[in-house]
């Protein structure tokens, strides 16, 4: 079973900058495409940046310019860098296959942006 624990989360002024890994464990991380979501309180969790095993990437309108997911597979890594902060990010980041989640959750990274 896959494990994802996802780390570098934070509290950051509006305009800031914070970038997320999220480490795998298991020998077949390459194969997947993998994504970052992000729930903020009372709401869903949204899919928010999403790499395939090519490295070829999408974004959610929402992050698309500011937000940049990369991967390692050497290291069983994926990251999120994530610029010019809005308040609006704020929530809960977490990790998983994409666009459908197959592995068990992780215990996700809070994010919270000030103005």
């Amino acid at each position: 079973q896959v494990q994802l624990v996802e780390s570098g989360g934070g509290l950051v002024q509006a305009g800031g900058s914070l970038r997320l890994s999220c480490a795998a464990s298991g020998s077949i991380f390459s194969i997947y495409a993998m994504g970052w979501y992000r729930q903020a309180p009372g709401k869903q969790r949204d899919l928010v940046a999403r790499i395939n095993s090519g490295g070829m990437t999408n974004y959610a309108d929402s992050v698309k310019g500011r937000f940049t997911i990369s991967r390692d597979n050497a290291k069983k890594t994926v990251y999120l860098q994530m610029n010019s902060l809005k308040p609006e990010d704020t929530a809960v980041y977490y990790c998983n296959t994409a666009p459908t989640s197959i592995f068990s959750w992780g215990q996700g990274t809070q994010v919270t942006v000030s103005s």
